[in-house]
């Protein structure tokens, strides 16, 4: 009889290790993966920051175009349309093809630039496209931190043992911040 106790109590010690051995595992892979979630929301969060600065240099850029080639007005057009959709985007997807419009526009405007030298040579319309640059960069470096973010949070939700916690704890694959191909293009300048 006391050795049946003393079996008994010692597999229940087992069974309390296990279960305390699960949780503490378990809290551990949650810590990491909302470590993990909260990077990718920092680095969003930083791309958000640029395009709205990059949105904010836009109307000054526009105007500053606006007094060479007001003829030019599609395009001027198009880039405060695409600024527009950007500032409403809401989802990363919608953002990145805000993102893809605007940049396309700005494409466009950068072509019509080439035929104004006198543009070119303006003192305001040179600072703001070496902050537009610097913006772009910025975005760049911005968007490649967000997009390893999401990688190495969706390669630890998708893998073990993240994959058998994940879904139970409410996390879900991120998406990419990606740019279409058209915008891989550059612009084509006439002369």
């Amino acid at each position: 009889m006391e050795q049946r106790k003393i079996n008994l109590l010692i597999g229940l010690a087992i069974l309390v290790l296990v279960f305390v051995g699960y949780g503490i595992f378990s809290i551990s892979v949650k810590n990491d993966l909302v470590r993990l979630d909260e990077q990718v929301s920092a680095a969003w969060s930083e791309i958000d920051n640029q395009l709205k600065r990059r949105a904010d240099l836009i109307p000054n850029l526009v105007a500053t175009v606006k007094g060479y080639a007001s003829h030019e007005e599609e395009v001027l057009t198009k880039i405060a349309d695409a600024r527009s959709r950007l500032a409403g985007a809401r989802t990363v997807e919608e953002k990145a093809a805000g993102y893809n419009e605007l940049q396309s526009a700005l494409s466009r405007l950068l072509v019509v630039v080439e035929n104004y030298p006198a543009l070119k040579a303006n003192e305001n319309f040179t600072r703001l496209m070496d902050e537009l640059t610097g913006t772009e960069n910025r975005i760049a470096v911005a968007r490649k931190r967000y997009n390893d973010g999401v990688r190495e949070f969706n390669t630890r939700i998708r893998t073990f043992p993240g994959s058998l916690f994940a879904g139970g704890m409410g996390f879900s694959p991120r998406p990419y911040f990606e740019i279409d191909a058209a915008s891989r293009e550059a612009p084509k300048v006439k002369f």
